[in-house]
């Protein structure tokens, strides 16, 4: 089992900055990857960052150079820096976690959610 505790959310107007941890408990061994996943008000939740174990990182393309995501394996944590936020950058933000189970295969592990608003 894996758990994941979100944190970080807000209230920030556009172009300020925010950021985002999650905190990464029980096997931990097993991740393979973590990332932060968002949903808009009216749409559907997609990928905002991802980084593997190995330091690979993958960005939706409208936060590219404006996020970054990062791990501290002392901590156990992955962060998502956020810097020149803007209001579509609205929504609930989930950490996600992918894990391989010797027996089950790939599992997704999911954070409760932090809300993240950007507006004047």
């Amino acid at each position: 089992q894996v758990q994941l505790v979100g944190s970080g959310g807000g209230l920030v107007q556009p172009g300020g900055s925010l950021r985002l941890s999650c905190a990464a408990s029980g096997s931990i061994f097993s991740i393979n990857a973590m990332g932060w996943f968002r949903q808009a008000p009216g749409k559907q939740r997609e990928l905002v960052a991802r980084l593997t174990n190995s330091g690979t990182t993958d960005y939706e393309d409208s936060v590219k150079g404006r996020f970054t995501i990062s791990r501290d394996n002392a901590k156990n944590t992955v962060t998502l820096q956020m810097n020149s936020l803007k209001p579509e950058d609205t929504g609930v933000y989930y950490c996600h976690a992918e894990a391989l189970d010797g027996e089950l295969g790939f599992l997704d592990y999911w954070g409760q959610g932090t809300q993240v608003t950007v507006s004047s």
